[in-house]
C-alpha cells in the first residue's frame, strides 16, 4: 500500500516522497523521513493498519524517534509507550532516556519505579540512562539504591555502568565513593579514565585530576581531547604552566587546533597562569570563536588588573556580534568596577535587564560594581531587587556601605543581615570592622571583633586584625593600636605595619611612625610608599632634613615613588593623569582650565597646603606642585568636559592628599557639583563644599 510523507513545512506547495513499499525494517524511514509529529503519525497510522506495529523492533524505532529525536515534549511518546501491549526493557531504556534527555529526570525515575513493578528486567542500557536522571537531580539516595540494584543484577563489571557510576557520585559530590568504584574496575579504557578524570574537575578537585593525569602517562592508557579541556582547566586553577605548556605543544604537533572548545581551554590556561599576552595570541589565532572563547579572554585580562584591555575586547566581541553570556558580563563588570567605567557598567546592566536572568552570582557582581563607583544608592536598589541573595551578596553590599563612609547605614544592614537568618563568614566581619573604622565607632568595632570567635566560631585572620589597628590608629588612639599589634597572637604582616605607620602620618607621631617602618623594611624593603609616609610624617612636624634624608635613602636604595595616577571615565572613555602630565591630547587645555580652577577656588577661601608639594620643589614652586596633582587635572577635564551639574567621578591609585581633599571641598561648592573621589582607602563624596568622610580619613 502506497502513502506519502511530507518532506517540506505545512501549507508549502512541493513535491512529496511516494513511498510505494513498505521497507520491512522501517528504521532508516522513520529516522529520517520523520522530521515532524505529523510525519511520525503517518507511519504510526500505517503501522497500526498493517500491524507491524506489533513487532518490538518497529515499535522500538518509532518510540524512539518520537522520545528522543524530535525535540517536541513527551506527550506523543507517552502515549505510543502506553499502547504497547507489554513494554520490554529496551521501550522502558528509550522513554527514560528521553525523559532524561528532555529535562524531566523525574518522570524517568518514576517510570524506572514502575517498570521494576511490572518485573520488567533492567539490562545493561538500563541503568546508565536511570544514573544520568539521578545525577541531573543530584538525588544521591536514589542512586545509591540503583546501586545496590547493580550489584545484585550482576553488572557490576560492566564498563557502560560503571563509568554511569562514576559521573553520578563525581556529580553528586561523592568524588571518593567515584573513585572506589574506578579503582574497582578490572578494566579501563580512554572512557574511563575521563569519566574520572571529569569528575574530580567537576568537584575541583584540581590536583587530582593532574595527579590521574600523570599517571594515565605512565601507565600509556593514553588520552583524548576530553582528557586535556579537564587537565587544562586544573592546570589554569593550580597555575601548572610547565603541564600547560606540554598539552599546549601537544595540541600543535598533532594539529588539534580546530577543537574550538580545547583551544578556549588552552587560552583560559594561559590566561590563568599569567601569561596573557601568549593567551591573547593563540586568541587570535583562532579561526572560530565562541562566546566561551571571548570570556575566557576578557576574565584573563580582569584577572590580571588589565581592565582596559579587557573593556577593549568586551567592546570588540560587541563588533563581533557574539552574544556575551553571565561570564562575560561578570568579567566586564569587574573590570568597570576597578576603573570605575560608570557609563560602561550602567550599558551592561541594561543589557542584563533585557537578555539575562539576574542570578545571584550577576546580582553581586552589580552591587560590588556600582558600590565600587561610589554609586551606593544604585546598589542598594540592585541588592533589594535581587531575587536570591547569598552571604556574597549580603557581604559585598556591607563592604559597600563601609568603603563609601555609611558606617550607621552598614551596622543595621548587617543587624538584618542577622535577623534574615544568614550566617555572616569571615569576610563578612571584615566589611562590618571596616565600617567602625571609617566612621569611628570604636567601641562598637571592638564588641564586634569579640563576637566574631565568640557567638559565630570564627577566628580572626590577619585581616581583622589589621582592621583593629586601622580603626585604633584612625581614632588617634596610637599608643593602644601599638600595644595591639605588638600583643597580636599571629605575626604582623607589611599591611599591618604599614597601616600602623598611615596613622601616624595622619596624628602626627614620629616616633612610632619610626619603629613601624624599622618593621616594614625587614618584610618589604623596596616599598616606596612606606618611606614617603615616614617622609610625609617629618615634613608634617617641620623635620624637613629629616624628610630630605628618608627620600635619599630611597634613591640610594634605587626605590621609584610610585606615581599617583587618576582615572575619570568621560563618553565611555578612560582617561588617564598622572602629576605634572602633558602626555593627554588636550594637555594645555585641561592646564588652563586647572590654572583658571585654582583661582576661582582661592577666591573662596582656599589655601594651598604646599606641605603635600614635592620635597625637592623649589619654595616658589611648591604651590604649583601642588596644583597640578593627579586628580586636579582630572577634576578640571570633568568640568570642562560635562555639562553644569553632573557628577564629576574621579578613581586615585594613591590615598588623596589633604590639599586635594581641601581643594575638592571647594571646588564642589564653588562650580556646584558632586565630586566622588575613590582613593586606595575609601571614597570621598564632596558636594556643597563638605566630605562624607566628615575629616575622619
Amino acid at each position: 500500500m502506497g502513502f506519502t510523507i511530507p518532506i517540506s513545512p505545512a501549507k508549502t506547495i512541493t513535491t512529496a516522497t511516494t513511498i510505494t513499499q513498505f521497507p520491512e525494517n522501517p528504521k532508516t524511514l522513520i529516522l529520517e523521513h520523520c522530521k515532524t509529529v505529523e510525519d511520525l503519525k503517518q507511519v504510526h497510522a500505517h503501522l497500526i493498519k498493517t500491524r507491524l506495529l506489533y513487532s518490538p523492533a518497529v515499535a522500538h524505532n518509532l518510540l524512539e524517534s518520537a522520545a528522543i529525536l524530535l525535540p517536541e515534549p513527551m506527550d506523543y511518546a507517552v502515549s505510543i509507550f502506553h499502547a504497547l501491549n507489554t513494554p520490554s526493557s529496551p521501550a522502558y531504556n528509550i522513554m527514560i532516556r528521553g525523559f532524561t534527555l528532555k529535562r524531566s529526570p523525574q518522570e524517568a525515575l518514576h517510570l524506572f519505579d514502575k517498570m521494576l513493578e511490572n518485573c520488567v528486567r533492567p539490562d545493561g542500557f538500563t541503568f546508565p540512562c536511570v544514573l544520568k536522571a539521578c545525577s541531573r537531580l543530584r538525588a544521591l539516595e536514589e542512586g545509591k539504591q540503583i546501586h545496590c540494584q547493580i550489584v545484585k543484577s550482576g553488572f557490576v563489571s560492566d564498563g557502560c555502568v560503571d563509568n554511569s557510576l562514576i559521573h553520578f557520585y563525581a556529580n553528586c559530590g561523592e568524588v571518593g565513593v567515584a573513585r572506589h568504584v574506578f579503582d574497582g574496575m578490572p578494566q579501563r579504557g580512554v572512557v574511563t579514565w575521563n569519566s574520572m578524570v571529569s569528575g574530580y574537575a567537576k568537584s575541583g578537585c584540581w590536583e587530582e585530576v593532574v595527579e590521574l593525569f600523570h599517571s594515565m602517562l605512565e601507565m600509556d592508557v593514553g588520552f583524548d581531547e576530553v582528557t586535556l579541556i579537564s587537565v587544562l582547566a586544573a592546570c589554569g586553577r593550580l597555575a601548572e604552566l610547565e603541564l600547560g605548556e606540554w598539552i599546549g605543544k601537544h595540541i600543535e604537533a598533532n594539529g588539534l587546533e580546530g577543537n574550538t572548545t580545547l583551544m578556549t581551554s588552552l587560552v583560559d590556561m594561559y590566561a590563568k597562569c599569567g601569561c596573557v599576552d601568549t593567551a591573547r595570541r593563540l586568541f587570535d589565532q583562532m579561526a572560530r570563536r565562541d562566546v566561551v572563547a571571548w570570556s575566557a579572554m576578557i576574565s584573563g585580562y580582569s584577572q590580571a588588573s588589565r581592565c582596559k584591555e579587557a573593556l577593549l575586547l568586551f567592546h570588540e566581541m560587541q563588533k563581533a556580534n557574539v552574544e556575551p553570556n553571565e561570564v562575560t558580563m561578570v568579567s566586564a563588570l569587574s573590570s568597570c568596577a576597578v576603573l570605575g567605567a560608570l557609563e560602561t557598567g550602567k550599558w551592561v546592566h541594561s543589557y542584563i535587564k533585557k537578555n539575562l536572568k539576574l542570578t545571584a552570582t550577576l546580582g553581586t557582581a552589580l552591587v560590588v560594581f556600582y558600590a565600587k563607583c561610589g554609586s551606593i544608592d544604585s546598589a542598594i536598589e540592585v541588592f533589594e531587587r535581587m531575587p536570591q541573595k547569598n552571604v556574597l551578596s549580603w557581604t559585598v553590599l556591607i563592604q559597600g556601605l563601609a568603603s563609601n563612609g555609611q558606617g550607621k547605614k552598614t551596622l543595621k544592614l548587617f543587624k538584618l543581615m542577622l535577623k534574615r537568618n544568614i550566617e555572616p563568614n569571615d569576610v563578612t566581619f571584615i566589611g562590618v570592622l571596616c565600617a567602625c573604622s571609617h566612621a569611628g565607632l570604636v567601641d562598637e568595632g571592638r564588641h564586634f571583633f569579640v563576637s566574631m570567635s565568640r557567638d559565630f566560631g570564627i577566628e580572626p585572620r590577619i585581616e581583622h586584625y589589621g582592621c583593629m589597628v586601622d580603626m585604633l590608629g584612625r581614632a588617634g588612639l596610637i599608643e593602644e593600636a601599638y600595644q595591639f599589634i605588638k600583643n597580636m597572637p599571629v605575626k604582623p604582616n607589611a599591611i599591618i605595619w604599614r597601616t600602623m605607620l598611615a596613622s601616624c602620618r595622619v596624628h602626627k607621631n614620629v616616633e612610632i611612625g619610626e619603629k613601624s617602618l624599622k618593621h616594614l623594611v625587614k618584610l618589604e624593603p623596596t616599598h616606596s610608599g612606606d618611606y614617603i609616609l615616614l617622609s610625609n610624617i617629618y615634613a608634617s612636624v617641620g623635620r624637613w632634613e629629616d624628610a630630605l634624608r628618608v627620600r635619599s635613602e630611597m634613591k640610594e636604595r634605587g626605590i621609584k615613588k610610585t606615581p599617583g595616577c587618576s582615572l575619570i571615565e568621560l563618553a565611555g572613555i578612560i582617561h588617564e593623569f598622572f602629576a605634572k602630565d602633558n602626555v593627554h591630547p588636550q594637555s594645555e587645555e585641561i592646564y588652563t582650565a586647572t590654572e583658571n580652577m585654582m583661582k576661582q577656588i582661592k577666591l573662596a577661601g582656599y589655601v594651598p597646603n604646599t606641605a603635600d608639594a614635592r620635597l625637592e620643589a623649589e619654595e616658589d614652586d611648591k604651590e604649583a606642585s601642588v596644583s597640578h596633582h593627579s586628580e586636579k587635572l582630572a577634576i578640571a577635564f570633568g568640568l570642562i568636559r560635562t555639562p553644569p551639574g553632573t557628577t564629576i567621578r574621579i578613581s586615585k591609585n594613591l590615598r588623596i592628599c589633604t590639599d586635594c581633599h581641601n581643594a575638592a571641598k571647594i571646588i564642589s561648592k564653588v562650580f556646584k557639583r558632586e565630586i566622588i573621589i575613590r582613593d586606595r582607602n575609601r571614597f570621598h563624596h564632596f558636594k556643597e563644599g563638605s566630605c562624607s568622610c566628615n575629616e575622619y580619613w
